[in-house]
């Protein structure tokens, strides 16, 4: 069993945010499968089961805000007995622009709040990260506003491009296979430039 994390906020307030990128690709693949969250106030979290080749993936969106994630996240790991190196988490990520993504294993937070979280709830941070780039926000302007902000609509049909290259390669993703995943979505993007 493994546990695939879109990290974001709670609430319609939220929901179009460039933090919430990770809430929007779980949902995104929830649709593509027929699949409907539902409530796991125990786990502080709205979660689904999806059943691809001979793997079951628990979809997770924390319902903590970002900062938390980790209260959800850990205690599913634990009573499902998931390992971290079986738990992947879908991201925003400063450091890349829009229309960028970078599949990686293990490190530190990066300054990202919810990446903080996960590190002080979990054993260890052995896990692995999809981010999507929402890039840096304009000179004078401060992060908070700008991840906070409602994403364009450019920076939207970017979103989308990427979320449908990792729809394709999500089960490469899952058997752990992360380079040939990467490769392939980049072949993918490049092709629909």
């Amino acid at each position: 069993m493994q546990l695939l994390v879109g990290l974001g906020n709670p609430g319609n307030k939220y929901e179009t945010t460039r933090h919430n990128i990770g809430f929007r690709f779980v949902d995104a693949l929830a649709e593509q499968q027929g699949l409907r969250f539902a409530a796991a106030p125990r786990f502080h979290g709205e979660t689904c089961e999806w059943k691809s080749a001979d793997r079951r993936v628990i979809l997770v969106k924390p319902q903590t805000f970002m900062n938390n994630s980790g209260e959800c996240v850990a205690p599913l790991a634990r009573y499902y007995d998931i390992e971290t190196s079986d738990i992947f988490v879908v991201y925003d990520d400063l450091d890349l622009p829009s229309g960028k993504f970078r599949l990686k294993t293990a490190g530190g937070h990066g300054g990202h709040n919810g990446l903080r979280s996960l590190n002080q709830h979990l054993p260890d941070s052995n896990y692995h990260r999809i981010k999507v780039g929402i890039g840096r926000p304009p000179e004078g302007m401060d992060v908070t506003p700008w991840v906070l902000g409602k994403s364009m609509a450019d920076e939207r049909q970017q979103e989308r491009r990427i979320f449908d290259a990792l729809l394709k390669e999500l089960n490469t993703v899952l058997a752990g296979d992360l380079a040939l995943a990467g490769n392939r979505m980049h072949l993918q993007l490049q092709d629909k430039e």
